[in-house]
């Protein structure tokens, strides 16, 4: 199940060349979250697509006995997240990251809620770039990546 929460205003910035947003600048301190629960097929499903089929995510004998003390999902997962909050809802479709600056806090398991938290901390008014803080955490509300994006927005009309 996929939980979205948005809070997207847009606005027209003193100085903004509106035309470079495609659908308006979104405003500092705006904030978008999607929740999941993390399955082992993901884990199975990155690793097909990725080729990582480190122990930790499926050797539970040895993932028990590591610092984890069992079964990990991969970090591409819970950063995933963040991916469908940028380019679905904040700044929204058309959105890449250009820059990604995250830490892994702790670790996230087979059937884990995880929530991708999105927030506006910076506008260009020259080019649709925005930094947004990036934060994902488990349902229990612990932290488990924490950093700064940079994305940019490309109009939709350009990719046909």
């Amino acid at each position: 199940m996929v939980i979205i929460s948005k809070q997207v205003p847009t606005f027209s910035r003193r100085g903004c060349d509106m035309s470079i947003w495609p659908r308006g600048a979104p405003m500092v301190g705006a904030s978008a979250s999607r929740s999941r629960t993390v399955s082992a097929e993901d884990i199975e499903r990155f690793s097909q697509i990725t080729g990582d089929y480190n122990p930790l995510h499926y050797d539970e004998a040895a993932a028990t006995a590591s610092r984890f003390g069992g079964i990990i999902v991969q970090g591409g997962i819970t950063s995933g997240i963040l991916n469908a909050v940028v380019a679905e809802d904040l700044p929204g479709p058309g959105t890449v990251f250009l820059k990604t600056e995250w830490s892994y806090l702790a670790p996230v398991r087979p059937g884990d809620e995880i929530t991708g938290m999105v927030e506006v901390l910076d506008v260009r008014t020259d080019k649709p770039v925005a930094t947004l803080r990036t934060t994902v955490s488990r349902g229990d509300g612990v932290i488990v990546l924490d950093g700064t994006a940079q994305t940019y927005t490309v109009p939709l009309g350009e990719l046909g």
